[in-house]
């Protein structure tokens, strides 16, 4: 007879800690009236879910989000939406985040250059940049605050001793 499947500690307490992230991350964005506060439990389960140490991770998806937010308004603000303006707004993504040395920050900035341009928005794309990385912020930090008082083991296991 087959035994019945018994998950081990660390699967609980990680999805305990995903949990508190998600939820704390959406209950502050809801707080602070956020309109779109979901973006703020997708990027701390990003965070505190990634295999990459959470300080690496979260500097190269803040640092991504603000140049996507920033480059993605600036473009909507002066041309009109094309495959061949998402088109250049994605390369220019990916030059500026080389010349700027943001190492691993282009898929993330992407992604925010991507949601600027491309949904359908009531606002000016400024409003929906800012918004869009205060959201991403919030969920970066809570994952952030979180990650340093209660690691991940398994990131944990990884990091060089402290003397």
């Amino acid at each position: 007879m087959a035994r019945a499947y018994k998950p081990a500690v660390d699967t609980l307490l990680d999805a305990t800690r995903t949990t508190v992230a998600a939820v704390v991350s959406l209950l502050l964005a809801r707080l602070l009236k956020l309109p779109e506060s979901y973006w703020a439990p997708i990027s701390a389960v990003v965070i505190i879910q990634s295999t990459i140490p959470p300080r690496t991770l979260s500097w190269q998806r803040f640092a991504g989000t603000a140049l996507g937010a920033a480059l993605g308004a600036l473009i909507a603000t002066f041309f009109s939406s094309s495959v061949w303006v998402y088109a250049a707004a994605i390369f220019l993504c990916g030059v500026l985040c080389a010349v700027l040395r943001f190492r691993g920050a282009f898929r993330f900035a992407a992604i925010t250059v991507s949601i600027v341009l491309l949904i359908a928005h009531t606002h000016s794309p400024w409003i929906v940049a800012a918004h869009r990385f205060v959201e991403v912020s919030v969920g970066i930090a809570v994952a952030l605050g979180l990650s340093e008082v209660w690691p991940s083991p398994t990131i944990a296991a990884k990091s060089p001793r402290k003397p």
